[in-house]
């Protein structure tokens, strides 16, 4: 029984009186749902008239995953959108060949998990901790959300014994005092139910083996605390399977323990775990969770479908990151002599770039922007209007490049200094909107010539090149192998910059 950190646990009983506020205020029942607002809905990207069965419908299908038309929108955005800490120099802009490359990592995926690679102790270790920390937050929003809610006379009688206290300060009070009171009265229940038995005898041991894996590592560190690869190398399998804990169909032993001190960041780490009190505090401690889950398994919430979806989404990122990393691994380093031919085909990648610097305006609609367009031409300052028409009210003047600008670049390039341009479309952080743009002034890019300094980023870029090349081909040929559908005639309209 994987055990997390304490912190982990104060995490998600902190969202308890957070969430339980939100459904008072919006006057929804406990444990309602609501549905996740499409990339359509998000970024008014699509006409009025767009249905949600529009959104949804199935655009690709291979093996048991169905691509939906809003997935592939949300996708173009992605990959249209500029990421400066990409190192590669393409970007594909056609729905057509997005969404082939969407299903073709869903073949990776299908490759790998044929391999095994979904049993990667890493993706295992890392998927459990997700399902699990969802799972005790369902188990305590469905069981405990009514009981920490705060009254108003509640509030007032707190106020009243601590007058410097204004209302929000109090009701923060409050809630911690009775999330803090509840949960511990769940546990302490739970604990009853499930037989909860700690086995203090061996805390003595615990304690001994986590000074010498201190204070008497096999292998020397670099740091002066307990690492991972410590525990798993340097315990013996006889030391890891020294149970602490017992409970109804579950047990904690002490590589359970040591996992869970681990995840502790070191300077957080209770001093003394190498004493038998130390050891039996922490346990006490990360016991909530695998009590919880044991509790939210017995009524069937890891059964959720929607949880269930999630945890399987969340294990195929992992899964097709894995597979790349791997299919592109390589000892092998670019000789000086691709370096250099690498640069002398894309030397616009390795010099100075253009920039303008500009203040902009984003704007709801482009009838909205035309209205700010007209207003500032009409002689209106400039601030005026932004706290009139922006989407964001708070804004200065700052340096943009091709960097940050993709492929609406070129039409921001055209204006000239202390013209007023647009409407324009661009990046905002909601999507693709309106905007009205004040060009302040502009800087012509530089290019370079090849040093030998430039090697290192010169490497990476080529390298990054080479890893799209390996992984374009991959997808390619599991294309051939896996049976896939691409339902063509239902995106030929899609255009996620075709916005109102």
């Amino acid at each position: 029984m994987r055990l997390l950190s304490h912190k982990a646990v104060v995490v998600l009983l902190g969202l308890l009186p957070v969430l339980a506020n939100s459904c008072a205020a919006a006057g929804e029942k406990p444990g309602a749902s609501r549905t996740k607002p499409s990339a359509v809905e998000r970024n008014s990207k699509r006409p009025a008239v767009q249905t949600v069965a529009d959104s949804s419908i199935t655009v690709a299908e291979i093996h048991d995953y169905k691509i939906t038309r809003d997935e592939l929108e949300e996708q173009l955005i992605r990959e249209l959108r500029p990421d400066p800490y990409k190192e590669s120099l393409e970007q594909s802009v056609d729905a057509d060949a997005v969404l082939r490359k969407m299903v073709a990592e869903k073949a990776i995926v299908i490759e790998a998990r044929a391999q095994g690679l979904h049993k990667a102790e890493d993706i295992v270790r890392s998927v459990k901790r997700f399902a699990d920390r969802k799972l005790v937050n369902q188990l305590l929003m469905t069981q405990l959300q009514d009981k920490v809610r705060v009254t108003e006379s509640e509030i007032k009688e707190k106020m009243k014994s601590d007058p410097k206290l204004d209302r929000a300060k109090a009701q923060g009070l409050l809630q911690k005092e009775k999330t803090r009171t509840v949960v511990e009265g769940y546990f302490a229940e739970l604990c009853e139910k499930f037989h909860l038995k700690k086995l203090e005898s061996n805390f003595a041991t615990t304690a001994q083996i986590h000074a010498r894996l201190l204070y008497r590592p096999k292998q020397e560190r670099k740091v002066g605390w307990i690492q991972a690869k410590q525990v798993k190398d340097e315990l013996t399998s006889q030391e890891k399977s020294i149970v602490l804990a017992t409970f109804d169909n579950g047990k904690v032993t002490l590589e359970d323990w040591f996992e869970a001190v681990c995840e502790i960041v070191p300077p957080s780490r209770p001093r003394d775990l190498s004493t038998p009190k130390g050891v039996g505090t922490l346990l006490d401690r990360a016991l909530k969770m695998p009590i919880f889950i044991a509790e939210a398994k017995l009524r069937g919430l890891d059964k959720d479908k929607a949880l269930v979806k999630q945890t399987r989404e969340l294990e195929d990122r992992y899964v097709l990151a894995k597979a790349k990393s791997e299919k592109t691994q390589s000892d092998e380093e670019p000789t000086e002599e691709q370096i250099i031919d690498y640069f002398n085909k894309n030397k616009e990648a390795f010099g100075i770039s253009a920039t303008v610097k500009i203040d902009q305006i984003w704007c709801k609609n482009l009838d909205s922007a035309k209205k700010a367009k007209a207003e500032l031409e009409d002689g209106k300052d400039f601030e005026s209007v932004r706290q009139k028409y922006c989407l964001h009210k708070k804004g200065r003047p700052f340096n943009t490049s091709p960097n940050s600008e993709g492929m609406f670049w070129e039409d921001l390039w055209k204006g000239k200094p202390n013209e007023i341009v647009g409407p324009l479309k661009g990046f905002s952080p909601e999507g693709v909107n309106w905007r009205i743009v004040k060009i302040l002034e502009k800087k012509l890019g530089e290019t370079k010539e090849y040093s030998a300094d430039m090697n290192n980023n010169i490497k990476r870029k080529l390298q990054a090149h080479q890893r799209d090349a390996i992984l374009a081909k991959y997808r390619e040929e599991l294309l051939e192998k896996y049976e896939h559908k691409i339902y063509a005639d239902r995106i030929k309209d899609v255009d996620p910059l075709n916005i109102p």
